[in-house]
């Protein structure tokens, strides 16, 4: 079985969740027995598994099926995180859902991160099947490793005593970033770092004033950094804060447990079924919250519930993820 990953404009996506997708499925696929290629102008290939939503897209889901072949749709997006998102993104997010429901009807089956993405994609009307596969984490990535932590303190100048607080995403507001912004406000003493990147041409003015420079200076917005860097953050922090409002899965989040850090994310449903608050991870509903649970897990009011998060990822780790993406490329061929 020959499978064809596309990614439309990958230098482009490079820094989103999709963009890490790629080289996610890549991996996990090479422990399987699918021949996997990314040449677009392959054509001895049995499905099309497509990732991305442009033009070029729709041309390749229409082609493959001229040639013959099956379509799986990875349903990364949905109309619920798009808003809230780049400037504008409200307005047009209606027409955005009917161009993904266009889109996504072509595919034979589609895959989705979670179960809660799922329900929302099946409220679109959407009657393929449709089967929830994590994104999944290269556990060996994360395993724990003091150079990468030491890399990361030097590199932020951070003396043995300061207590870091971090988040990784875009510069959206669904990101919940200006909660973030606003609990460094409250707590100069402690050190607060975003790492990603967003062009501030793209994002309202309110979020990219902030970003330029009207923030506390216990606030540190690094850009994208890869590598052991931030390998080294996300082990050497003392608190993974993500206040995101709507996520499909939340790679990132994944990323935080499988380091075995500490992890306070906000309570929204797409955690519903597999995070628990108190048990794998700590959850807050608003801005107050997250500040007095962020404050407890700092001062060891709350018990660590790292090892309980890190057994999720082992759950989700690559080797795990490849076996059940060769599932579904089997079961559309044998239709």
């Amino acid at each position: 079985m020959k499978v064809l990953l596309y990614f439309e404009n990958q230098k482009l996506i490079a820094k989103s969740g999709i963009g890490r997708a790629l080289k996610l499925q890549q991996e996990a696929l090479s422990d399987t027995q699918v021949e996997v290629t990314i040449d677009p102008k392959c054509k001895d290939y049995d499905v099309l598994h497509i990732n991305t939503y442009g033009v070029k897209s729709h041309y390749m889901v229409d082609h493959a099926h001229k040639m013959g072949k099956k379509v799986v749709y990875h349903g990364h997006s949905t109309y619920e995180d798009f808003r809230n998102s780049f400037t504008g993104s409200n307005v047009i997010a209606p027409f955005f859902k009917r161009y993904l429901v266009s889109l996504y009807k072509k595919a034979d089956a589609i895959i989705t991160p979670t179960p809660y993405s799922k329900q929302l994609l099946r409220g679109y009307q959407l009657d393929q099947p449709i089967t929830p596969i994590s994104n999944g984490i290269p556990l060996d990535k994360y395993r724990q490793n003091t150079q990468k932590v030491k890399r990361f303190r030097e590199y932020f100048d951070l003396s043995d005593d300061q207590k870091v607080i971090m988040s990784v995403g875009l510069f959206f507001e669904r990101k919940g970033i200006l909660d973030f912004i606003e609990l460094a406000k409250r707590h100069p003493e402690l050190v607060f770092i975003w790492f990603g990147y967003t062009d501030l041409r793209l994002v309202p003015k309110k979020v990219s004033r902030l970003i330029k420079g009207d923030h506390p200076r216990n606030l540190i917005f690094p850009g994208y950094i890869t590598g052991d860097v931030i390998q080294g953050a996300y082990q050497g922090a003392d608190l993974f804060l993500y206040p995101s409002f709507e996520e499909t899965e939340g790679i990132v989040v994944l990323e935080a447990l499988a380091s075995k850090q500490k992890v306070l994310i906000r309570d929204i449903p797409v955690y519903k079924n597999w995070l628990q608050d108190g048990v794998n991870s700590y959850k807050a509903a608003d801005i107050d919250e997250f500040e007095s649970k962020m404050m407890q897990i700092l001062n060891d009011d709350l018990p660590d519930v790292s090892q309980s998060g890190y057994e999720l990822a082992v759950a989700r780790d690559l080797p795990e993820i490849g076996k059940q993406l060769q599932r579904v490329y089997e079961a559309v061929l044998q239709e």
